[in-house]
């Protein structure tokens, strides 16, 4: 009987016993079940234990955070299941992947640097709405554009943002090319060419179908189909996505001699062509037929039509592809008197205001719980892009919430006929231009109860289905801290420890993976490698060598547990493109090789490069702090331990 094996029966009770389990297999700090069904783990209980750090959930598999003895405990749980590892791998082959799982991490790993400046930006413009709409200032005024610049711009210019975090997030070598990236799709002639060129079409594509499109630029002959990209997410990721493929092969070609301005010259020449010439068509067709089918549902029934475009507006507004019902909305305004094809994405915005109060009730993490009160101002005043891009869309469930509320929401004014009279305005500001023309308040008490029903059910269902994920209290690793500490007080003095990489230096926060960018494991670093070989940071001992050879601990001659881990959940490699030239128990001295890896092998199978550094017992230490430096060199003071 092993030393956890108390520990090891009370997880596999908890993810719902051994038959719950399709596989098992663990890296340097945790365990990674492949389960049957997600839902029968109890999340709470696991993360509540002494022994376990957090749990996670990520890329198809239930992560428990254990720590450095996580192979003692994956020893005894494997001898309580009595599993056959094969059987239960080939079984899980056959599971299908969640994609968009994986997708809505990688988006809310690109967004995760700029939460707070979203939420800042959102509440600015949220006030000046408010104060020019309570006659404070004239929305005319100098005050008043200064003070939307500084809240809309970042909305407006989203695609430079998300272009640099994005490439940080594919690994492009230059992330900066990344930022370029988003200011070409914002380019003013890009995004009308209509009235930038200043003439006429040149002709008209698909002409008497519904993809009917005037072509007013061309690129060499071929017709580029424009869109806006302002304020849009997907696109810009997309062709980040792209470029990053592109930079590796112009990486692999050109000789290093040229590869200062060719590489990035060659990727944008590209990337930037394909992406115009794919992405705004896919997205403008895609547009127009979600518009026309609207239209046609609507003939049929209203109800149905104003639930498919509340259920999808969110959706669609990420993509980009909502931009179909705006000319829609205007024609209609302007000779109908009205619209109410469009209009039932009202509810969409106090659904999401819904969701994130509820939120604001239920969740017991800090840094959501500091963000509700901010994006529920926002959102009440029109301006969701916050709250969806810092709280609903990492979450997941509650973004999910949000669109099935919206979708009630406008189903009830599909059903009821909401209608706008008049352009402009937003969240509650729009109410004014639902009163009818004959001041009649019918069409206003509409979109009244319009909104206290998405409010109501949005916060409904999130109080009900949401469940709280793992959150580390902050309170109980302060009090760790401290005790270790008044331990500590009678001794002064700090270790150095060095880049076990060459590359570009990342706060941890900035990593893509939970656990890492928390501090859970560890205060410490990240390092975007640019050459593949590990160094030993240290004079010290390996203590851990994995396996897989994908994560190295060396405990230095003070004390100090390091732990380099070469990417992220490349453990699943199975030791593939990595070199192990040390072994555990070996004393290193620093700067020796430790391994070598190889990054385009990595890369190539769909990890990323980016390696955590982290002192693992960081609660022994006064203070762990990482370097100020953005490059750093092997050998270069990367983290310094003070103890």
């Amino acid at each position: 009987m092993g030393k956890y094996n108390e520990l090891a029966k009370k997880i596999i009770e908890n993810i719902g016993g051994k038959e719950n389990i399709n596989s098992l297999t663990h890296c340097v700090t945790r365990l990674r079940f492949k389960l049957k069904d997600e839902n029968k783990a109890n999340d709470d209980v696991l993360k509540n234990m002494d022994e376990v750090v957090t749990v996670m959930k990520s890329g198809g598999q239930y992560q428990v955070v254990i720590g450095n003895h996580v192979p003692q405990v994956y020893d005894d749980i494997n001898s309580l299941i009595d599993m056959d590892q094969h059987e239960a791998d080939q079984e899980d082959k056959q599971k299908p992947e969640k994609l968009l799982d994986k997708a809505i991490d990688v988006i809310s790993g690109i967004f995760q640097p700029i939460l707070g400046f979203l939420a800042a930006c959102g509440m600015i413009k949220g006030f000046n709405v408010l104060f020019t709409t309570l006659g404070f200032y004239s929305e005319s005024s100098g005050g008043a554009m200064v003070l939307e610049a500084i809240g809309d711009a970042m909305f407006t210019f989203l695609p430079l943002l998300l272009g640099y975090t994005a490439a940080k997030r594919f690994g492009l070598k230059k992330p900066l090319l990344g930022v370029i990236v988003g200011a070409i799709m914002c380019y003013p002639g890009i995004q009308n060419s209509a009235i930038s060129v200043g003439k006429d079409a040149m002709y008209t594509l698909f002409q008497g179908t519904m993809f009917e499109t005037p072509i007013y630029i061309d690129f060499f002959g071929i017709p580029i189909i424009t869109m806006d990209y302002t304020g849009t997410v997907i696109p810009v990721i997309l062709v980040v996505y792209f470029a990053s493929k592109c930079e590796k092969i112009f990486n692999k070609i050109i000789p290093d001699l040229f590869k200062f301005f060719f590489v990035p010259m060659l990727t944008l020449l590209v990337a930037l062509p394909i992406a115009f010439l794919l992405i705004g068509p896919l997205a403008t067709f895609g547009s127009t037929a979600i518009s026309e089918f609207v239209l046609s549902v609507r003939d049929l029934s209203p109800l149905i039509a104003g639930a498919v475009v509340g259920l999808t507006w969110q959706i669609l507004v990420i993509f980009g592809m909502h931009w179909g019902f705006i000319p829609v909305y205007i024609n209609n305004v302007q000779t109908l008197g009205y619209d109410n094809i469009m209009m039932p994405f009202f509810a969409c915005t106090f659904a999401t205001a819904g969701v994130i109060l509820a939120l604001f009730f239920k969740t017991k993490d800090k840094k959501v719980k500091e963000m509700t009160l901010p994006n529920f101002i926002t959102s009440i005043f029109g301006v969701t892009e916050p709250a969806i891009y810092s709280v609903l869309l990492p979450l997941k469930k509650p973004f999910i919430i949000s669109c099935i509320s919206g979708g009630i929401g406008g189903a009830f004014y599909g059903y009821f006929n909401l209608r706008k009279f008049i352009l402009g305005g937003m969240g509650i500001f729009e109410l004014p231009a639902m009163i009818e023309p004959d001041g009649a308040m019918g069409n206003l008490v509409i979109a009244v109860l319009g909104m206290i029903i998405s409010m109501t059910v949005a916060f409904v269902l999130t109080m009900l289905f949401y469940k709280e994920k793992a959150v580390v209290s902050e309170e109980m690793n302060e009090i760790q801290a401290v005790d270790m500490n008044e331990e500590k007080n009678n001794r002064l003095a700090k270790e150095n420890i060095g880049s076990p990489i060459k590359g570009e230096a990342i706060p941890l926060s900035d990593v893509t993976d939970a656990a890492f960018a928390s501090g859970v494991l560890g205060n410490g670093a990240a390092i975007i490698p640019v050459e593949g070989v590990v160094v030993a940071p240290v004079d010290g001992e390996i203590t851990t060598l994995f396996p897989s050879l994908h994560a190295v601990g060396i405990t230095s001659v003070n004390g100090v547990e390091i732990l380099i881990h070469v990417g992220l959940d490349t453990v699943q490699l199975e030791g593939k493109g990595f070199t192990a030239h040390v072994k555990q128990g070996d004393k290193v001295k620093k700067g020796q090789k430790l391994l070598d890896f190889n990054m385009e092998k990595i890369e190539k199978a769909g990890y990323s490069i980016v390696t955590p550094v982290v002192v693992t017992n960081t609660a022994e230490f006064l203070e762990v702090a990482e370097t100020k430096e953005s490059n750093v060199d092997r050998g270069t003071n990367l983290i310094t331990v003070i103890f």
